[in-house]
């Protein structure tokens, strides 16, 4: 297992967040996530400008093992996404912290940070999961 970045927060959902300068936050599937799912093959973005409940479907990553909704951790407008990965989803697999992020987005209300789990929290949610 790689190191948990830092400077991240994350979701019992195994997804990442990590807050911007301008604000909108930066969200993608951990490590953790994209092992589980394995070789990805495809990705289905959201449109730039959609608006997301929290906790509505935002993105569907699928591999060569199962389809996956990865849900929003927030409520929020899209921003940007990773063009890239309509070309080269296995980013996520090889980046998944880094070039393989997947959506931006603009927080509705801002984003309560102790609502999401701290990188320690996040390992012992995932040596539970893996006990």
């Amino acid at each position: 297992m790689s190191e948990l970045p830092g400077d991240l927060i994350y979701t019992n959902e195994h997804e990442w967040l990590r807050r911007e300068d301008d604000g909108s936050v930066t969200i993608g599937i951990t490590d953790h996530a994209q092992a589980a799912l394995g070789d990805l093959v495809y990705v289905e973005m959201p449109e730039i400008g959609q608006t997301l409940d929290s906790g509505s479907d935002m993105v569907v990553v699928e591999s060569v093992k199962a389809a996956s909704d990865v849900l929003a951790p927030i409520a929020a407008s899209v921003v940007a996404v990773n063009e890239e990965l309509a070309d080269d989803p296995e980013k996520i697999n090889a980046d998944p912290y880094g070039a393989g992020w997947i959506v931006r987005l603009q927080p509705s209300d801002g984003v309560d940070e102790a609502a999401f789990l701290t990188p320690d929290d996040y390992q012992h949610l995932i040596d539970d999961e893996d006990s």
